[in-house]
């Protein structure tokens, strides 16, 4: 194998997982945004306690795509 291929897939993998640390930063202060401004009334983890099924299925689908821009980043 050539050092050259070697080192441009590892530069490949790096940048990809620079990228994908960037959404996800990105995509964690969206949340805070949206949960400070949106859910101002709303405390998830007490409404969980509560057996709440709307903040469950909202809870699971941020971490969804949370998963998404994580796999889809490590792709390429």
């Amino acid at each position: 194998m050539e050092t050259g291929f070697f080192f441009a897939t590892l530069f490949n993998l790096f940048m990809n997982i620079f990228y994908t640390v960037i959404a996800l930063a990105v995509g964690l202060l969206a949340l805070q945004v949206v949960d400070r401004q949106l859910l101002k009334t709303l405390d998830i983890q007490e409404e969980l306690k509560n057996n709440n099924m709307a903040v469950a299925v909202f809870a699971s689908t941020v971490l969804l795509f949370v998963a998404l821009i994580v796999s889809f980043g490590l792709k390429g």
